[in-house]
């Protein structure tokens, strides 16, 4: 493998980052948001966005909704027409989300007003919640989608007019597990809790999904019709620490994984690998270590993407830098 790694701000215009996304154009260009301030959940946090080109990186530039809410959780979206859509969280609590978008018509050197996704829906976020979104070969495009309203649970939002118009599929069930409580300590669920999804198409209308858990494991459920219908989700091998994760798959079928590979609720950040699955997820081997293990450190929320025999990585990095890797398969 060819590999470039580099952060993407230098220096960061805000104290503190976090929750990148990241895609490649095919003109060559990338471009990637994040949001960030002071610190998380912040007033003054909003989402932040550069493009690379043959001259590196561009001067970080920022959009808001509103100044006075956080801003959370950007997604980036390649329409079929080269707009780009920018997706986001706003809420000064996560079960007060709603989410937002804006269109770059320019290859993300600019973006537009920020609208609302699902005019009016106060349900805790619609659309993508960390992970891009997948297109399937019929043209269909959904959004992993959770909500951590009454227990974290996992859906998906599903567009048939390249994301104009979305609609949710019910929440995806789960096994038993020990009771959980929200943050008054009233009873919510005794569902798996999970969390931001992360897809992929195996086959024409076979979708499959991992999910971040509290329960030391990745889950994962899988659908048979185009993403309307998954089934209960299920336990894998792969470890998971409570933080994020994401998939990509290659044209040969092969499947590229990043996460914190720890299997500890709540855990250790750190290190941050790359697995491969050459058999649709059931086995993985460990390809590249990007981040060594260190206590307390911060190698957390991987956003990976696939163009032109490339992997493209997006990654916090000590909540004080974005990282980016370009690897050549």
């Amino acid at each position: 493998m060819k590999t470039i790694k580099e952060f993407i701000c230098n220096p960061l215009p805000t104290p503190n980052c976090h929750a990148s996304t990241v895609l490649p154009l095919p003109d060559g260009t990338v471009i990637a948001a994040w949001f960030g301030g002071t610190k998380e959940s912040t007033a003054d946090v909003d989402i932040w966005y550069a493009r690379r080109d043959e001259n590196g990186w561009s001067k970080p530039a920022a959009v808001s909704y509103n100044k006075h809410i956080p801003h959370w959780n950007p997604v980036l979206f390649l329409r079929k027409n080269g707009d780009v859509v920018l997706f986001f969280k706003v809420g000064k609590e996560i079960f007060s989300w709603r989410t937002f978008a804006c269109v770059s018509t320019d290859g993300g050197k600019t973006f537009g007003t920020p609208y609302e996704l699902v005019k009016g829906d106060r349900s805790d976020g619609r659309g993508p919640v960390k992970n891009k979104c997948l297109r399937l070969e019929s043209g269909r495009v959904l959004a992993p989608a959770s909500n951590e309203n009454r227990g974290w649970n996992c859906f998906v939002d599903i567009s048939d007019d390249d994301g104009e118009t979305w609609r949710k599929t019910p929440k995806i069930k789960t096994e038993q597990a020990v009771p959980i409580f929200n943050r008054q300590n009233h009873y919510t669920s005794n569902l798996i809790p999970m969390i931001q999804p992360t897809l992929w198409e195996s086959a024409p209308n076979k979708v499959h999904m991992l999910t971040r858990t509290s329960v030391g494991r990745a889950y994962r459920s899988d659908s048979e019709d185009g993403g309307e219908t998954w089934c209960q989700a299920y336990a894998t091998d792969l470890p998971n620490n409570n933080s994020g994760l994401d998939v990509v798959k290659t044209p040969n079928g092969d499947l590229y994984l990043l996460s914190n590979p720890v299997e500890e609720n709540w855990g250790e950040r750190s290190p941050l690998t790359l697995q491969k699955s050459t058999d649709n997820g059931a086995t993985w081997e460990t390809v590249l270590v990007l981040e060594e293990e260190k206590k307390d450190s911060e190698f957390s929320y991987p956003a990976i993407e696939y163009m032109n025999g490339a992997l493209y990585i997006t990654y916090t990095h000590e909540r004080l830098n974005v990282a980016f890797w370009k690897i050549e398969l």
